[in-house]
């Protein structure tokens, strides 16, 4: 743990967070386009996400790149981020979740995995999803959001769970890990939605502005991707 002044003028220990953000899909449900950066306010979703892990208490953040890296990268390269690069993103979500856990440095406490498509994440709830495993029950080792009976992201687990992951077989992650030992899961029970939404088809985005208000658009760079 890091260390910040209090009022008074001690010390008193801060958690130490990191986060893995997943980019390296190939988007295929979406003609093969990266939803990271699809644009809500004319900004793009990983920016908008990279905004969130910041002001949400956020210390070190890697960017996992795979399909259409070429596109995403220069969209965050001036953030303080480590972008990682997985030269086989057709293995799957893990293979990136392995890269970028690898990738964080040693000294966090806790690392939360994020994905690069969803819309409506923002400071307030990353900063609540770490106040929940702040307040997780002793036995507990990996927080999830749980909105209305059902899993959300981002996770949040410990480094100890960050390293065994890492020490498991190639097939495993963070999913994988928490289905090994569900005595080790808690789940933050919340009404906010946001934890849920995310962006896989075009279906998805329909139903986004539906829901919303908001329009969702493909920049110039994506839809030149489609060739």
């Amino acid at each position: 743990m890091g260390c910040i002044l209090k009022g008074g003028g001690g010390l008193y220990s801060r958690m130490l967070v990191g986060a893995v953000v997943l980019a390296a899909g190939s988007g295929s449900r979406m003609g093969n386009r990266p939803k990271s950066l699809l644009q809500l306010g004319g900004v793009p979703l990983i920016r908008r996400l990279l905004i969130a892990l910041s002001g949400g208490g956020v210390d070190e953040v890697v960017v996992v790149l795979g399909h259409h890296a070429e596109l995403i990268e220069p969209v965050v390269q001036d953030f303080p981020v480590t972008v990682v690069r997985n030269l086989h993103p057709e293995d799957g979500q893990v293979s990136s979740q392995r890269l970028g856990l690898a990738a964080l440095g040693s000294k966090l406490d806790a690392v939360l995995v994020a994905l690069a498509d969803q819309p409506l994440i923002n400071a307030q709830d990353i900063s609540d999803l770490i106040a929940a495993y702040k307040k997780r029950p002793d036995e507990a080792s990996v927080v999830v959001p749980q909105v209305q009976g059902k899993r959300g992201n981002p996770v949040i687990f410990s480094h100890d769970v960050r390293q065994l992951i890492l020490q498991d077989a190639l097939n495993v992650g963070c999913r994988q890990w928490q289905d090994q030992h569900p005595s080790a899961v808690h789940r933050y029970l919340t009404d906010n939605r946001r934890y849920r939404v995310d962006l896989d088809t075009p279906e998805d985005m329909a139903q986004f502005t539906k829901d919303t208000g908001h329009q969702l658009r493909w920049p110039e760079t994506a839809s030149a991707a489609l060739g």
